[in-house]
């Protein structure tokens, strides 16, 4: 299967060698809006060859694999109905997915059967193509979220090529999807955002976050994401998130409600339970806690995908034209 790559960040790399290292793949060709990511894939041998233009990537692929940015994502759709092949295969790395398969249905036409819609819950902890690895997805989940004009054959090709790698595949509704990652995800970055925020505009907030430890480094570690990506993750999941925010500070209401009472009973039911949750929860598919890997990377560059670190991340986001840059 000849592999065509939009978008040269650690996820889109991550994807085109692990699919290569496990013979899901024969040939990968790439393009990205930057040139120089490009130039870097091929140096480290995860392209064999680039493309000036996404009309040449796409021309001859059996797959093409899109790992740019939601938005930006959604542009791709209508070049991608003009220039693709009609059989051609085609996926996504996208954290959200029921406005994307909305915009798909209207600009693909006939060629939305060929659509996979997928999302790896995999990130790592430095950013760009340069950290790109074929063995990122092992033991990680891999959601797809079909509908019922997805071509039976295109989804079991994708699914193999991610189990081929060792993740394990789910498939959702894409508003289920997008429920629960909105829960487990979206909802926890804007949380982050917030608190820093909120600290960092109070008269003292400089004197506050000089004695920060571990606590709120660790909470507050995925406030260093990029915002432009988040933003335009929060806009395209923004019914689900609102019922998690609004569910969220019904907990926070309660929360003051307790302490303004000074009943500490209800804060000890409500602290051993999460307690107990959260110690018994695993991660990843295999059920092995990495807390460097996120499902749509900690912090993006302004090209690179990752996750984990500030500065840089999994979907950098730098525009919303049809050629931005990678996730």
């Amino acid at each position: 299967m000849r592999l065509a790559l939009i978008g040269c960040g650690l996820l889109g790399g991550s994807l085109a060698a692990a699919w290569r290292a496990h013979a899901a793949v024969r040939s990968v060709r790439g393009f990205d809006r930057d040139p120089a990511r490009v130039e870097q894939a091929l140096r480290l041998g995860i392209l064999d060859a680039g493309a000036g233009s996404l009309a040449e990537a796409v021309a001859d692929a059996d797959c093409i694999a899109l790992a740019v940015p939601v938005r930006a994502l959604a542009e791709l759709f209508a070049p991608l109905a003009a220039h693709a092949r009609a059989d051609a295969i085609l996926t996504d790395v996208g954290s959200t997915k029921a406005e994307l398969m909305r915009r798909a249905r209207a600009e693909l036409g006939a060629r939305y059967a060929r659509y996979v819609p997928g999302h790896p819950i995999a990130g790592g902890a430095l950013p760009g193509v340069e950290h790109a690895s074929a063995e990122l997805f092992a033991g990680r989940w891999v959601i797809t979220t079909p509908d019922p004009h997805t071509d039976g054959a295109a989804l079991r090709r994708v699914e193999d090529a991610w189990r081929a790698c060792g993740a394990s595949v789910d498939r959702m509704d894409a508003v289920e999807h997008d429920r629960i990652f909105a829960a487990v995800s979206h909802l926890p970055h804007l949380l982050a955002f917030a608190l820093v925020h909120g600290i960092a505009g109070q008269s003292d907030g400089a004197r506050k976050l000089q004695f920060a430890g571990g606590g709120f480094r660790d909470f507050t570690r995925i406030a260093a994401s990029d915002p432009a990506m988040w933003r335009d993750i929060a806009l395209s999941n923004r019914e689900a998130i609102g019922a998690e925010l609004a569910h969220y500070r019904a907990g926070l209401d309660a929360l003051q409600a307790a302490l303004a009472a000074a009943d500490g009973a209800a804060l000890d039911r409500l602290f051993e339970r999460a307690s107990q949750v959260r110690r018994a929860q695993s991660f990843g598919a295999d059920g092995a806690a990495d807390d460097a890997a996120d499902d749509a990377g900690a912090a993006p560059s302004r090209g690179g995908a990752g996750a984990g670190v500030p500065n840089d991340t999994a979907a950098g986001e730098s525009g919303g034209a049809a050629v931005a840059g990678p996730a």
